[in-house]
């Protein structure tokens, strides 16, 4: 990171995709998804509602297909270090917020981890791996339908597609467990193999009636920001993870961006796309393309609130909205899911939960981290990373407190700061040194919503406050920047340099 803590160490690092853009313009990304091939019997519904999976279900029997080349050029703008997309404006990701919205999964609850194979080791009550596969799902695979402690897509999809008519129920069961199963490695937690199932969920569905109890939201979100960081390696081209979250987050808050004639909004709000099929072809100026349109974007063009639109209200499932998940997207804690350790920096986004987006602290080193996949002999994962965990647990500590304003975005602080520190590669910054005026010029033309002119107010905070408390209405963000225990130092631009 050098002597400057809020340096964007990664992005200098020679193996992001960002630093090598003119050398590779035409790089594209390959998504690894796999439509889950089990139809959604009503039988399963109880078993899938107390596990808090039911939305999720419904999601998966609509089709979607990724478009690639809009995806590649956001991914050349992640942060692998603050979890970010790098934009003209300012930063922005997804959320725990985005991911009740969009999946329609729980926020809150407990982390899902554990071990991965050793249950009889670590877990009371466990058996030995395939002793309890057969015990749970009735039947052992055959060996070359197995790789490791993973079994091939296709055995499961011909092994249970089809819940006998007439089947007692314990029979049921195990073809729910089977469906969970599937849903999970496929719909949310997907590696870049695309094909096949990990039986690390074996102490899950052993469980069923208590699978409810775990924060599916946050590690979907921690294995999408994982897979986000990896792929971000100009080495790397294979984006695997809950793929139908990322372009639904995309489309939704990036109106210029999202196809034509996909009005028609349901529960869960990914489902809205259902059926789209960008096309496979001409993949390299599609990516050329996407990447000019996200450098002309403007402030306006991007939603910070798109929840509180009265479409959106309409179709929400109440249960997405309770206080116990709400004040949790606003939490600056862990992410975890098993291995995987993430951090939800919700601090450098405040405008998408209507605040005013202030310098931020320096990006949180966790580099160390992202080498933990789980590789290698089996943990008791809770234990090999207790504080991390231990974030989680106390996650209602970590819950940001700020002022909700009618007209969110950046401060100018905030904008000062950005010019400095974001990647040239990426924004095109106004000369460092320039005069202040020039400045003033190049801010009022980027942001133009910044001259408190003609502010960009882009939801109705009487309608609808995204579900988070505390707003108080008609408060500006000039009043929020202009109270004094709100005012930061402006960063001193380095004379002389370019």
């Amino acid at each position: 990171m050098g002597d400057d803590p809020g340096r964007l160490y990664r992005l200098d690092g020679v193996a992001h995709i960002a630093g090598v853009i003119n050398d590779e313009p035409r790089r594209c990304i390959s998504s690894v998804r796999r439509q889950q091939g089990m139809r959604l019997d009503e039988r399963y519904v109880s078993y899938l509602q107390m596990a808090g999976l039911y939305h999720l279900a419904r999601l998966n029997d609509r089709w979607f297909r990724l478009d690639e080349p809009l995806v590649s050029a956001f991914v050349e703008r992640w942060r692998p270090e603050t979890h970010t997309f790098h934009m003209p404006f300012g930063e922005c990701t997804i959320t725990l917020q985005d991911v009740a919205y969009q999946l329609g999964l729980p926020v809150d609850g407990d982390y899902v981890s554990g071990c991965l194979t050793d249950f009889h080791i670590y877990i009371e009550g466990g058996r030995p791996a395939w002793q309890w596969f057969q015990e749970l799902l009735g039947v052992l695979p055959p060996e070359n339908q197995v790789q490791k402690f993973a079994v091939n897509c296709t055995w499961f999809q011909e092994t249970f597609g089809e819940c006998p008519d007439g089947a007692d129920e314990e029979t049921v069961r195990r073809f729910a467990r089977a469906y969970i199963m599937m849903l999970l490695g496929t719909q949310l937690f997907a590696d870049k193999s695309g094909n096949r199932i990990h039986i690390r969920w074996l102490p899950y569905v052993a469980r069923l009636e208590e699978m409810g109890r775990y924060s599916w939201a946050s590690a979907a979100l921690a294995w999408m920001y994982r897979c986000m960081c990896r792929v971000a390696n100009r080495h790397v081209v294979k984006l695997a993870g809950p793929l139908q979250l990322l372009q639904s987050w995309i489309f939704w808050r990036f109106p210029t961006l999202r196809p034509s004639g996909y009005d028609e909004i349901s529960w869960p709000l990914a489902s809205r796309w259902s059926g789209y099929n960008p096309g496979i072809s001409n993949k390299g100026p599609r990516v050329q393309m996407a990447r000019m349109q996200i450098d002309l974007l403007q402030p306006r063009q991007f939603i910070w609130m798109p929840y509180s639109a009265v479409d959106v209200i309409q179709v929400v499932h109440p249960e997405v909205l309770e206080p116990r998940h709400t004040m949790l997207w606003r939490c600056r804690t862990a992410l975890i899911y098993f291995a995987v350790v993430e951090w939800h920096q919700v601090d450098r986004v405040l405008p998408q939960f209507g605040g005013v987006q202030p310098i931020p602290s320096p990006a949180l080193n966790i580099d160390f981290l992202m080498l933990k996949d789980g590789r290698g002999g089996d943990r008791w994962f809770p234990a090999q990373y207790p504080d991390w965990h231990l974030y989680w647990q106390e996650r209602a500590d970590y819950i940001l407190q700020f002022d909700i304003v009618p007209d969110p975005g950046p401060s100018h602080e905030f904008l000062t700061w950005w010019y400095q520190h974001s990647h040239p590669q990426l924004v095109q910054m106004p000369r460092v040194g320039c005069s202040s005026f020039r400045l003033v010029q190049w801010r009022l033309a980027v942001f133009p919503h910044t001259s408190h002119i003609n502010g960009c107010h882009q939801y109705s905070p009487k309608a609808c406050n995204d579900g988070m408390p505390g707003y108080k209405g008609g408060k500006s963000r000039t009043a929020y920047e202009n109270k004094p225990e709100n005012r930061q130092p402006v960063p001193q631009l380095e004379q002389g340099k370019s």
